[in-house]
């Protein structure tokens, strides 16, 4: 059952969860596989795990933020230090796939292996086994989320369907904790742009940061009013740059000037919602 005004941890008014998408290279490999050969398109991606992702880690640090970094297997094992160091920092690993699959043009058990490929390279390369997921760019099918539970992985942040964490019924007496995200709240669909291949398809985007920005402050304000869950999400590659990571800055420096906000990790907001839905 849903929770029409959720109930925070000590009082608090709201949640607050910041996730980070790892994608790195992936996100274009996948949109055009012929982009193996071009490395201009791959290191846009390959940016943000060399450059934006250690931003991002600092000024969390500053903050005593702990965030969820959804991490491919395929950047687990290629760019294993980085992960590692991100897991040093006291940051949460969520599942992504292993190579940015799009999970709707895969039958059942394409996906159940990509998923278990994802967990195992995360595990052994990192040290550490997922208990939250999310998909890649595309779509996703329940099939999906059935298999994500069964491979053990006890949340999904995925859906669009509420600004509220609840169980979501996948059938055959099976359900999974959803911590929904909107897409009015992650960067790549704002900054991402490149002309071959072309993304967006029609070109005429770079989004106006401080526009952005008051859209994130605005659904924050909003949540917070309402008592919901805000996640945000990054990608290392569009925040990560050094005109860009300021909007972070300000974002929770609006956040923090709140002392009845919960921080909380996928994986903190998933038990919390076990042990009260």
């Amino acid at each position: 059952m849903k929770l029409e005004r959720p109930v925070w941890p000590e009082g608090k008014k709201c949640a607050v969860s910041i996730t980070v998408n790892l994608n790195g290279e992936l996100f274009w490999l996948q949109l055009d596989p012929t982009c193996v050969n071009m490395p201009k398109t791959l290191s846009l991606g390959q940016y943000g795990m060399n450059r934006g992702l250690d931003r991002i880690i600092d000024i969390l640090d500053n903050r005593n933020i702990k965030a969820t970094f959804f991490t491919p297997g395929w950047i687990a094992e290629n760019y294993t230090e980085k992960v590692k160091n991100v897991i040093n920092h006291g940051h949460e690993i969520g599942a992504l796939g292993y190579k940015h699959e799009n999970m709707a043009l895969l039958n059942t058990q394409e996906q159940k292996t990509a998923i278990k490929r994802g967990i195992d390279a995360i595990k052994i390369n990192c040290g550490v086994v997922p208990t939250g997921f999310r998909s890649p760019e595309g779509e996703l099918t329940l099939d999906t989320l059935r298999s994500a539970k069964e491979l053990g992985l006890n949340y999904s942040s995925n859906l669009c369907d509420d600004d509220r964490p609840y169980k979501k019924n996948l059938g055959n007496d099976m359900e999974i904790i959803e911590i929904p995200i909107h897409w009015v709240n992650y960067d790549l669909p704002y900054f991402a742009f490149n002309y071959h291949p072309a993304f967006p398809a029609g070109q005429g985007r770079i989004a106006n940061y401080t526009g952005v920005l008051s859209n994130w402050e605005d659904e924050f304000d909003g949540c917070r009013e309402y008592g919901l869950c805000y996640v945000l999400q990054l990608d290392p590659a569009a925040i990560g740059a050094p005109g860009r990571i300021g909007m972070l800055e300000d974002l929770l420096d609006h956040i923090q000037q709140y002392d009845d906000v919960w921080f909380a990790t996928g994986n903190e907001i998933c038990n919390y919602c076990n042990e009260t839905l």
